[in-house]
């Protein structure tokens, strides 16, 4: 805060804040009750459509038709935006006839778009509005319109588009949600077109692709003793070390963390057998597993490394937290 800030001033600033949110927020309310017949006809043309959902709109609602046009994308319904003042210079060959457009306008006078109406009803593509104003020469044109319309703008003067852009956009994600529910979309489809982000990363990306495997995989008897124990784990390198029986079916699990209590009891690393101070109780995850699932395991139970089993309780690999670090899942 600069020195010349008052208390009061601070706390008008609040006021202002939290007076835009209430007032959008309120917006967003009044579209609970235009969910509607309108709504479902939309969805169904969409859903029927053959081609792909062109987006346009000008100025801030162009701004909210990317937007839309993004979501609608990444939720398994095909879509781009077209900015309408491109689209009568040429990039109107951009629609064809299997195509559905939505076009944003919140006064539904916008000049730029009604342009473009006549060929739109010549390629007889249907034609979904969002607008303040549902007796618009836009909304009169639409196929079907949405109202998005809002009491007041968050603005003031009334003048910078604020609650109507968040009607907007509120109502877009309503569509392209509601099309995700119908469609069956799931997480994989989610996955598939987003493999190069974090989420890509944590719904597509499964235990065994990051693993350790053999010869990197520490492991001893259980009447190994401890000192022998840490000699493994040093040398692997991983923080751990299984025990396993004859059948190389694991029986527990050491950890430094198993170290330290150790240490701490005054075990004698030279005379005990590992198997006396092992971690019965282990956590482990199959191979099949997300890694994100190891994530959320490893940080319930609050620990750093997980053993990667079969069904038959042989171990097959180690997950740790770097390696999940290193994957960029975390």
């Amino acid at each position: 805060m600069s020195k010349e800030a008052t208390k009061d001033e601070t706390g008008r600033l609040i006021d202002l804040g939290r007076a835009v949110i209430r007032t959008e927020s309120e917006s967003v309310n009044e579209l609970l009750g235009r969910i509607d017949q309108n709504f479902a006809r939309a969805c169904f043309l969409i859903l029927g459509c053959r081609g792909r959902t062109i987006v346009t709109g000008m100025g801030k609602s162009g701004h909210i038709g990317k937007k839309i046009a993004a979501t609608l994308a990444s939720t398994g319904t095909p879509a781009f935006f077209v900015h309408p003042g491109e689209a009568s210079h040429g990039d109107l060959g951009m629609i064809t006839p299997e195509d559905v457009v939505i076009a944003l306008s919140n006064s539904g006078e916008t000049e730029e778009l009604l342009t473009l109406l006549p060929v739109i009803k010549r390629l007889n593509v249907p034609l979904i509005a969002l607008s303040g104003n549902v007796r618009s020469s836009l909304a009169e044109a639409a196929t079907v319109t949405l109202d998005v319309g809002v009491t007041k703008e968050a603005c003031p003067l009334g003048l910078a588009p604020t609650s109507s852009t968040t009607a907007a956009l509120a109502m877009g994600d309503a569509l392209a949600i509601a099309l995700l529910e119908h469609r069956g979309f799931s997480s994989d489809d989610f996955a598939r077109a987003h493999p190069g982000g974090t989420l890509g990363r944590r719904l597509l990306l499964h235990v065994e692709d990051i693993m350790h495997t053999d010869p990197d995989l520490p492991k001893v008897s259980k009447s190994t003793l401890l000192k022998d124990a840490l000699l493994v784990m040093t040398e692997k390198g991983l923080g751990t070390t299984a025990i396993v029986n004859e059948q190389d079916q694991v029986l527990g699990i050491f950890t430094d963390g198993d170290l330290r209590r150790a240490l701490d009891n005054e075990i004698d690393v030279h005379k005990t057998r590992i198997g006396e101070v092992m971690t019965r109780g282990f956590k482990f995850i199959t191979r099949e597993a997300l890694a994100a699932e190891a994530l959320a395991t490893m940080e319930k139970y609050k620990i750093n490394a997980l053993l990667v089993l079969d069904d038959q309780k042989h171990l097959i690999g180690i997950l740790n937290m770097h390696d999940l670090l290193r994957a960029r899942v975390v």
